[in-house]
């Protein structure tokens, strides 16, 4: 049985932890989709799952302009083309872990209908596990996932003024 788990809140790790699930994911003979939307780039975790490509695929659906902003409709765009290969892969079987990094950021500002992105997950295979993360995770989300685990700031170096580090934060 495949479970819904759900990566929420305004710490750091989010997208660590569901990256941590992949690896031990494809250490179990698992294949992985790992989806990233509002996100394009060069970042050291899409290098290293590349490098993995015979159970593990890697899209990202954004234009890597966004930051915390309103999306652009270029964001808009990629985002809602993604979730349309998405809810095809859900279906496929193709995969036994999908990821969908960053998607509830994109359910948040409206990009995509959660009560379509519900039912988009409630048409999966049964075995397929799938990961959700980003911050601001929908009410609605939350009570239909199996897993919720909300990841909370105590206190980050960031505030000082250190920038991402390349191999740590990106």
């Amino acid at each position: 049985m495949g479970y819904l788990q759900v990566y929420t809140g305004r710490g750091k790790g989010k997208t660590t932890a569901a990256l941590g699930l992949a690896m031990r994911a494809y250490g179990a003979g698992l294949r992985i989709f790992f989806a990233q939307f509002l996100k394009k780039g060069d970042y050291s975790e899409i290098s290293v799952l590349q490098k993995l490509n015979d159970r593990i695929q890697v899209r990202q659906y954004g234009t890597g302009d966004f930051f915390d902003e309103r999306p652009s409709e270029a964001d808009i765009t990629a985002v809602r083309t993604g979730m349309k290969e998405v809810a095809g892969i859900l279906e496929s079987g193709d995969y036994d872990l999908i990821v969908l990094d960053e998607a509830n950021v994109a359910l948040f500002y409206k990009v995509i209908d959660i009560d379509d992105f519900i039912h988009m997950l409630e048409k999966r295979r049964d075995n397929v596990e799938v990961v959700v993360t980003g911050r601001y995770a929908n009410g609605k989300l939350i009570e239909v996932a199996d897993l919720v685990t909300e990841m909370k700031e105590v206190k980050h170096y960031y505030r000082n003024g250190i920038e991402a580090r390349r191999g740590i934060e990106k």
